[in-house]
């Protein structure tokens, strides 16, 4: 199914009558005049698909299963127009549009709860990385007023809506925690406290939401129900995923037995000494060679140590591995820029400058300068994680000098003149199987074996997609292996099961695509012509893109330097050489084609 293409904002049109809909809550939408009427449960629900992808190409398969789940009628699509009418009667027909392959409903921002929740949770944020607190709390609290209960509460009868509604929660709870994380650097403890009783209650699993609450908690005087808050949560955490907590827990729990409330963290971090790293994942296996390779190569470089591969190979966490392995090297600090935000977008040059201005604990009007002239003068590491360009990345490189840096990115990187490349390919079998039983339990793996393969063997074995499968099974205990594996096996299903709270691996491949130009989306959508295989060669590829041997070869080439297609790893004569392209990608890129060219 079809769930992104051609998104676009939208802006107020004079020709529209002036709309207000609300989906952080019941569905409803209103007028000056009052509410309006929208139809049956089934029309709604078509709506609520809608606006859950606002200004958005949604195909008919999409909306058809946000209807009838798997088990549309004969009438299915003559009924689905039927409700399309009856909502651009309600809504106004120049805001409901029909294009090839489906349909989009036009929404100014302002007209819409989670895209106004959206903006202000980002301007909060903004505030929130440039110190300014006291905007962010006030632009965080008006972001979390817009929310009316749980989304869609009378329309979670299909899996597309009811995806709508958990991304919907899941990124009002993000939106809590960083609320409450501002409201306890300012020192409003005792309202943290009230105000996250009742969530952490609903989500008790959720961990950063538990943290936070906890230090609320102990910061308001409150430190034996934090203590006793904790062990429930330690005991809940061990028998329903047998987890221990995490660092962030860890962390709190240390403050509760020290019984000395600290301060709010500092905002500025990174002075000599100080380390700026995530924690390093405990559920990390393989890749320990490679590992090995990265902190040699580190230990001896002079000019950048590059790893580089396909969107959820694992690049972050096998560089934070390395980065913390490297404590002793790097006396003067360890220190990690994310170049990307959480859907794999590259994040605007002033964020990242932002950010450097806070490692360096500096307000200069050049943090850019700052940051080059302290690395000159010291022994750090600085993980780059996310490089989309040579040029960008080139400015953040430490001078000539002690300081190294360690890049990753999903493209070759070639002009960054490495002292050593990894390129990392997906887990072999074993190794994504070894993954999937330490996040789920050897029992369950041993128990379903063909299921586990199965399953790994759906995620491209790819770390990232066998890591939110393997977090999905451990929540839903229940769920058999075999049931889930089938559900991956569906192709309009399986980019959506791979998915937990925000994290969702098909942003990510959005992203991805839309980086693309034409005619390397052209040549990758043509390469989905026929059934994804785990290598294919030049042969293959003419005949998929109905090309001579030259043109075919380049239009490969280009893939490969997008990030998209992996080539071989020895020298291969063109006509030799066999190509992979993650099953993922393969699966996403052939979702990208109309229905009606698909198989």
């Amino acid at each position: 199914m079809i769930a992104g293409l051609n998104h676009r904002p939208a802006t107020p049109n004079p020709e529209r009558p002036p709309l207000r809909f609300r989906l952080l809550g019941q569905l409803a939408a209103e007028t000056g005049h009052g509410p309006l009427a929208l139809g049956s449960l089934k029309q709604r629900a078509v709506l609520a698909a809608l606006l859950g992808h606002p200004n958005t190409l949604l195909s008919t398969d999409l909306l058809t299963e946000a209807v009838w789940e798997d088990e549309p009628p004969r009438s299915a699509r003559k009924n689905l127009q039927v409700y399309v009418s009856g909502l651009r009667g309600a809504l106004g027909a120049a805001r409901l549009v029909h294009r090839p392959g489906g349909y989009e409903l036009h929404v100014a921002d302002e007209e819409l709860d989670t895209l106004r929740f959206a903006a202000l949770v980002r301007s909060g944020r903004e505030a929130a990385a440039r110190q300014d607190d006291e905007q962010a709390g006030r632009l965080l609290g008006e972001a979390l007023r817009l929310w009316a209960g749980p989304p869609l509460p009378e329309l979670r009868h299909s899996s597309a809506l009811r995806a709508v509604a958990e991304r919907l929660t899941a990124r009002y709870l993000a939106a809590v925690e960083d609320w409450a994380e501002v409201e306890l650097r300012l020192g409003h403890a005792g309202r943290v406290a009230g105000a996250l009783t009742d969530l952490t209650d609903r989500h008790p699993l959720r961990e950063r939401l538990q943290a936070v609450h906890l230090l609320a908690l102990h910061r308001a005087g409150r430190r034996a129900e934090a203590l006793a808050a904790f062990a429930q949560l330690r005991q809940q955490l061990s028998r329903e995923l047998g987890l221990s907590p995490g660092p962030e827990l860890e962390a709190c729990h240390r403050e509760l037995l020290a019984d000395r409330p600290t301060p709010p963290p500092p905002r500025a971090a990174a002075r000599s000494g100080r380390t700026v790293l995530p924690p390093d994942t405990t559920a990390f296996t393989g890749r320990e060679q490679q590992a090995a390779e990265l902190v040699r190569a580190a230990r001896r470089a002079e000019r950048p140590v590059v790893l580089t591969g396909p969107i959820g190979v694992g690049k972050t966490a096998l560089a934070i591995r390395a980065a913390h392995a490297l404590r002793d090297d790097f006396p003067d600090g360890r220190l990690f820029i994310h170049l990307r935000d959480a859907t794999g977008r590259a994040r605007e040059p002033r964020a990242v400058a932002a950010d450097l201005a806070r490692l360096l604990a500096t307000d200069t009007a050049d943090p850019l300068q700052t940051w080059r002239e302290w690395l000159a003068e010291h022994r750090a590491l600085v993980v780059l994680d996310g490089a989309s360009d040579d040029h960008t990345t080139h400015a953040l490189l430490p001078p000539p000098g002690p300081a190294v840096a360690l890049v990753t990115g999903r493209t070759p990187l070639p002009g960054l003149g490495a002292t050593h490349r990894t390129d990392l390919a997906p887990f072999t079998l074993p190794e994504a199987l070894a993954l999937l039983s330490l996040l789920v339990g050897t029992h369950r793996v041993d128990a379903a074996p063909t299921a586990a393969e199965r399953i790994v063997t759906a995620c491209g074995l790819l770390p990232a997609a066998v890591r939110l499968a393997g977090y999905k099974l451990a929540a839903l205990r229940h769920l058999p292996l075999d049931e889930f594996a089938d559900r991956l096996a569906d192709p309009h299903r399986a980019l959506d099961e791979l998915a937990v709270g925000e994290t969702r691996l098909r942003d990510r491949l959005d992203t991805q695509w839309h980086a693309l130009t034409p005619d390397q989306r052209t040549t990758l959508t043509h390469l989905t012509r026929h059934p994804w295989t785990p290598t294919f060669d030049l042969t293959h590829a003419r005949h998929a893109l109905d090309l001579p041997p030259a043109p075919a070869l380049a239009a490969l080439e280009h893939l490969i330097l997008a990030g998209v297609l992996l080539c071989p790893t020895e020298e291969a004569p063109a006509h030799t050489a066999h190509y992979s392209l993650p099953r993922l990608t393969h699966l996403h890129a052939h979702l990208q084609r109309p229905a009606s060219d698909r198989p």
